[in-house]
């Protein structure tokens, strides 16, 4: 067994098996019993009571909880990962694997969901009085997303910003990207010095990620009450009346998501990995159950991790290398879901994009995917951002604030096993895959 194995299999939580039931117990009851809340009490005063005071605080407990400990963890994972390639040649190898697969999957990604727009027009088919309904409830939401765009870095200074000037501040405001890469920078700093010192600062590191994970597994038994309570606040609140109201979009964003998950990715896995389609979703189940119910890519690479580990058995070194890059740079369903949005909006407002437009959102899209962050709702000041770049009004984004919860939890599924399919096949196409 790989050093990566055993510090997983040490850091499993204990009835992890039973885990994924427990977790569908819990989705399918939140759900049932929102969706009776909001049929038979929806202006009740308790229904509101319950979800200020007692769901929606142990929801947020629990996510609070989960990303105290991501940044420990990514950074270790990512530090030991590259420190284990035990040469700089087999980091090559793997990252430049990883950048290829990305920019091509995601660009299939988004050339998938722009084409169903362009050929279903959901824009058009939405009632404009539910329309202005809409975005008056939500305007005041779409103001603070839209201001955040305003202050989020563009361009040359996004590239920039990659680069921290101080990592310990870079921590501190969860600047993922910022982070990834000082762990990049010093994972290879440890290939490049081979001394007992070093090595010394190695298994100290290796300690951060035994400690992480161990204290992860102990917070995800918590789980099956924190998305109870996810899915009883969405159920409670909104019901089925804003998916009625925009169908039209929640179904083709769901469409475009569907292709992707059940026609590109089981294509990637036959003849870029040799797996079966079915063994692999088989094996991903509590995945993406976990990315379902919270929404977040980070919160769930603990879980991805595992599932990496032990069931799908890739090579420890390579699957935490590409899933801690993928958790925020690796991101199809959020490229998807801002390619739809972007061009779903500028339907409705009657703004006609051509050829060169569609080409820009379409990069834009790619390259949001990369730096979007992966936490609930972390795609909206982005999508505020492209809105303003090709015409089309920012406060617009309010017409969708009351299903994006929803969709924000479809897209986080197919981002997460988007970054399993990658690191299954990676591993395979890097030769690493019989290094189990």
């Amino acid at each position: 067994m790989t050093d990566a194995a055993e510090m997983a299999e040490e850091a499993a939580p204990i009835g992890h098996g039973k885990l994924q039931w427990r977790i569908l117990i819990g989705f399918v009851a939140g759900l049932v019993a929102g969706l009776l809340a909001y049929t038979f009490a929806r202006d009740a005063a308790w229904v509101e009571t319950v979800i200020t005071y007692v769901t929606g605080p142990i929801g947020q407990i629990f996510l609070r909880l989960l990303f105290m400990l991501v940044i420990p963890l990514l950074f270790s994972a990512l530090v030991v990962g590259i420190a284990e390639m035990g040469e700089i040649r087999a980091l090559k190898r793997v990252g430049i694997l990883t950048l290829i697969y990305t920019v091509i999957v995601s660009g299939i990604a988004v050339a998938v969901s722009i084409g169903l727009v362009n050929l279903l027009r959901p824009g058009r088919g939405v009632d404009p009085a539910a329309a202005q309904d809409l975005l008056a409830q939500g305007s005041q939401g779409a103001s603070s997303i839209v201001a955040a765009s305003a202050e989020s870095e563009a361009g040359v200074n996004q590239l920039i910003a990659i680069v921290p000037s101080n990592v310990i501040s870079a921590m501190s405001n969860n600047d993922i990207l910022a982070v990834m890469f000082f762990a990049l920078f010093f994972g290879i700093g440890l290939l490049l010095v081979n001394t007992r010192r070093t090595e010394t600062l190695k298994d100290a590191i290796e300690g951060v990620f035994e400690v992480s994970m161990r204290l992860i597994g102990i917070v995800i038994q918590l789980a099956p009450l924190a998305i109870f309570c996810f899915m009883f606040n969405l159920a409670a609140q909104f019901g089925w009346d804003l998916l009625v109201k925009l169908a039209a979009f929640v179904g083709v964003v769901l469409l475009a998501l569907g292709v992707q998950m059940f026609v590109v990715f089981p294509l990637l896995l036959k003849f870029g990995a040799g797996r079966s389609p079915i063994a692999f979703f088989k094996g991903t189940r509590e995945a993406s159950l976990m990315a379902f119910s919270t929404a977040s890519s980070n919160a769930t690479l603990p879980t991805a991790l595992r599932v990496a580990d032990k069931e799908l058995k890739l090579p420890g070194r390579v699957a935490r290398f590409v899933l801690t890059i993928g958790a925020t740079a690796n991101q199809n369903g959020t490229a998807m879901f801002e390619g739809v949005t972007v061009l779903f909006l500028a339907q409705f407002f009657g703004v006609e994009l051509g050829v060169a437009d569609q080409v820009f959102v379409m990069l834009i899209c790619i390259l949001a995917g990369v730096g979007t962050a992966g936490v609930p709702g972390g795609s909206l000041p982005v999508i505020a951002l492209i809105l303003g770049g090709v015409g089309v009004p920012p406060e617009g984004i309010g017409l969708i604030l009351g299903v994006d919860r929803f969709l924000d939890m479809c897209r986080t599924t197919l981002n997460v096993i988007g970054d399993l399919v990658a690191a299954t096949v990676i591993s395979a196409r890097s030769g690493e895959a019989q290094a189990i």
